[in-house]
């Protein structure tokens, strides 16, 4: 049943929104883009453009909907609205107005993952993955999801049992930047489950005379739990960090995870076009952030700031012969406002740096598809659904591996493929673990005994190692 309306205390749902993050769902008319790119919609009770025209028509069954809650944030949705309707955070403000009605979750797991979510990073100031995993299987009774996969993660030095303390640093000293200083933000899953992404990174980062600067106290950037779950709350956690790469007096901070691209990136422009939210942010963290960061993929720093000829030169054992499918994932580029990625559906920068280091790209359709990150630990039935036809789609186009740039779709891809269970399997390997190899280090450098699924028969038949 749906509450009463009182005429003294009630707000459409449209005003609500509009107030929250002016957007106008009136604008648009049902051209259903939003629905036809949707890799959830079929498992959705209210397809996207029925959820925007229940909010025209003051309906307010979109609160009590599980499209609200099985929304993975991929952003497809806002990148093609061709009337500019963040379309994602419109569900993002949904799920929070529907909580804070009191309206039972739909699907309660994923109210559970972000509540403790938050918890942990409240507690942490970073995840605590192991903590959050058994947390989430107590809770929903389901206490040997995946334990075979956490103990082999465990057993490759990619979970930690003892969690990390850190808060933001009161104060900052300055440092004396050059033109190769990058401030390095390896967000949560690169001092943890994506341990070979980070030491890739750095190996890379030595070879292309680059200096990562970690800065001091960084905190989660809050990912999809926050974001879905208080605006103000996804606004600050990434200010946090960036406030304190500014206070450094550096210009430029790299993300080597998709996850934290997008969120940093997502709230500097939210504070540059929304001078309260700004001032409400300052109040929250002692500081008014000036703008004055450049927030970068790991992707954009190797290919635009080193540059793919530098990156050429330092090869020496070229990729040659090996048959690479590059998956950016949804957050690579999606949305361009927020990405400023020049082409959304069909990037190149990974395959242009994939060709510098000799190896072949394949053309193939789901480059940018989602593989249901956000939902991995909640529903991952659904998550082995998009994965699976995204690894697919890479083998039937010729790919010997899969190159990612993203830990959380590297856990799908890699970790999880086993339980899909394909009648074939595809390495998938960071874009930096190949850049390693090709800069003549060996497997160990490459941390390729770090992939769940072994990469190496496919590498040796390639003669790109012993």
């Amino acid at each position: 049943m749906l509450p009463e309306r009182t005429a003294t205390t009630y707000e459409t749902l449209a005003q609500i929104i509009q107030r929250e993050i002016g957007q106008n769902v009136y604008l648009c008319y049902q051209c259903a883009k939003c629905t036809s790119g949707c890799p959830l919609a079929e498992h959705f009770d209210l397809w996207p453009n029925q959820i925007m025209r229940c909010l025209q028509f003051n309906d307010e069954r979109p609160l009590y909907s599980r499209t609200i809650w099985l929304c993975a944030s991929c952003q497809t949705c806002t990148t093609r609205c061709p009337q500019g309707l963040d379309i994602a955070g419109i569900m993002d403000t949904l799920r929070i107005e529907a909580k804070r009605r009191g309206v039972q979750p739909t699907v309660p797991e994923v109210d559970k993952f972000s509540t403790l979510f938050i918890r942990d990073i409240s507690l942490f100031g970073r995840l605590y993955e192991v903590g959050l995993m058994a947390g989430l299987n107590l809770v929903t009774g389901r206490l040997t999801k995946d334990m075979d996969m956490g103990l082999e993660m465990m057993k490759r030095g990619k979970l930690h049992l003892i969690p990390s303390f850190v808060r933001p640093p009161k104060q900052v000293r300055p440092i004396q930047a050059s033109d190769n200083v990058v401030a390095y933000y390896p967000g949560c899953s690169l001092h943890s489950s994506a341990a070979e992404y980070n030491h890739t990174t750095r190996v890379c980062a030595r070879v292309l005379g680059l200096e990562l600067i970690e800065p001091p106290g960084w905190v989660c950037c809050g990912s999809t739990p926050a974001h879905s779950s208080d605006h103000l709350l996804a606004t600050v956690l990434p200010l946090r960090t960036l406030s304190t790469v500014e206070r450094m007096g550096i210009g430029t901070l790299t993300a080597p995870c998709s996850s934290c691209f997008s969120r940093l990136r997502a709230a500097a422009h939210a504070v540059a076009e929304n001078d309260d939210l700004a001032a409400r942010v300052a109040g929250q963290i002692g500081y008014a952030y000036q703008g004055r960061v450049q927030v970068q993929h790991l992707l954009d720093t190797l290919v635009e700031r080193v540059g793919l000829d530098a990156i050429h030169a330092k090869v020496k054992r070229p990729l040659t012969g090996l048959k690479v499918a590059c998956y950016y994932g949804c957050l690579v580029t999606r949305p361009a406002k927020i990405t400023g990625a020049e082409h959304v559906e069909y990037p190149m920068q990974m395959d242009y740096l994939m060709r510098a280091l000799g190896a072949e790209t394949v053309d193939w359709s789901y480059k940018t598809d989602c593989c249901g990150g956000a939902l991995s630990l909640t529903k991952t039935q659904l998550a082995w659904e998009l994965t699976a036809k995204i690894l697919r789609n890479a083998h039937d186009c010729g790919a010997d591996a899969v190159a990612t740039v993203c830990p959380l779709c590297q856990v799908n891809l890699d970790a999880r493929q086993p339980q899909i269970g394909l009648e074939f399997r595809l390495p998938a390997l960071y874009a930096t673990q190949l850049a390693v190899l090709a800069f003549g280090f060996g497997e160990r450098e490459a941390a390729l005994e770090r992939n769940l699924f072994d990469p190496r028969p496919v590498l040796r038949t390639k003669g790109l190692i012993q």
